[in-house]
């Protein structure tokens, strides 16, 4: 194994949440909000025409570690992980976590994960394609971590 493999993968997967909100911001409220449109509905579906945007990741990561593999050539290897990771955290916190589309990971007490549900909230209550913000998944607004923090301090037990 090449040592710079893990590096390349952790600069793909930090890449992937730029990638991500500038697809989110420019091309899902944007050209392709037919897709994305449903994504902001009031009334929420176990799928939605929003899943298309998994291709959008899942096929230039699967071409990455494929095409690599077959020509020994190991650093788009390493992007397509890089890229495969996100995609699986993406789906763990966006699609689990924050819109609940399964039973796992509801009980996360943390000021982080707070302020990430806070940011996703703030971004869906605008139904419209226009007026959006947050769009990122990872990175999210200062402010919205401090408050969370707060809120979780002030639910500690005192000792």
């Amino acid at each position: 194994m090449y040592w710079w493999g893990p590096l390349v993968m952790f600069v793909s997967f930090v890449g992937m949440e730029f990638m991500a909100w500038a697809t989110h911001k420019f091309l899902m409220h944007g050209w392709m909000w037919y897709f994305h449109e449903d994504h902001h509905d009031v009334k929420p579906r176990f799928f939605e025409r929003n899943d298309v945007f998994f291709l959008i990741y899942a096929i230039p990561s699967w071409l990455c570690i494929m095409l690599g593999m077959m020509n020994d050539n190991y650093v788009p290897v390493w992007l397509g992980y890089g890229i495969a990771l996100y995609g699986f955290t993406y789906f763990m916190i966006h699609d689990v976590y924050i819109h609940r589309r399964f039973k796992w990971l509801r009980d996360i007490d943390h000021p982080y994960f707070m302020a990430i549900r806070k940011a996703h909230k703030v971004h869906h209550k605008h139904i419209g394609k226009e007026h959006g913000e947050c769009f990122g998944m990872l990175v999210v607004p200062r402010k919205y971590y401090k408050e969370a923090k707060l809120i979780f301090e002030r639910k500690k037990p005192v000792v």
